[in-house]
């Protein structure tokens, strides 16, 4: 069962953070967190990475079961199974994609998103969540998907076609069958 979180801006709006929390397993001090900066490669988006760690330890996740993972080499399913989910940070979403193609993670995340775990898009993280802008996204949803948007598309289920424009307060959580829009 897929369990996605996207999100322009991540748990900034606290009905965010309370849906990854709905989606753990297990207690939120024993979560397991691979948190992956690869594509902050510029300094706007290093500032913005300390912001998103914040997100996790507001949630009361302990320093020391957040992994921070820059993508410089592949990882096996076996190695991310050991993470109750993978947070990916915003930044240069060409970047990203490439460095996720270049070092095998595609396969790698999809096998991991459909055995349970947990995927958390932030920006360029949720961009690549689509399979409609690059021709190796992660393709989580088969929309285009556009974030930090002034207006956002209205809240409520979607569907598979129609573009996606998300403010910073909106996400789109999959859990399952379950595929919505809300803030």
């Amino acid at each position: 069962m897929k369990k996605i979180l996207l999100t322009s801006t991540g748990f900034e709006n606290g009905n965010i953070k309370n849906k990854f929390l709905e989606l753990l397993d297990v207690d939120v001090r024993d979560v397991k967190i691979l948190f992956v900066t690869t594509a902050a490669n510029d300094p706007g988006a290093v500032r913005i990475l300390s912001k998103c760690l914040d997100d996790l330890t507001a949630c009361n996740i302990p320093d020391g079961n957040i992994m921070v993972y820059d993508m410089h080499k592949g990882m096996s399913v076996e190695e991310l199974s050991h993470y109750d989910a993978i947070y990916v940070c915003g930044g240069s979403t060409d970047y990203l994609a490439a460095r996720i193609e270049e070092v095998g993670m595609v396969s790698v995340i999809d096998k991991y998103v459909d055995n349970g775990g947990i995927y958390i898009g932030v920006s360029a993280g949720s961009i690549c969540a689509s399979g409609s802008e690059y021709r190796n996204g992660l393709n989580f949803i088969k929309n285009k998907l556009n974030v930090h948007c002034d207006r956002g598309t209205l809240n409520g289920l979607m569907n598979d076609k129609d573009e996606i424009f998300l403010t910073d307060n909106q996400a789109i959580y999959i859990n399952g069958e379950e595929n919505v829009i809300f803030e």
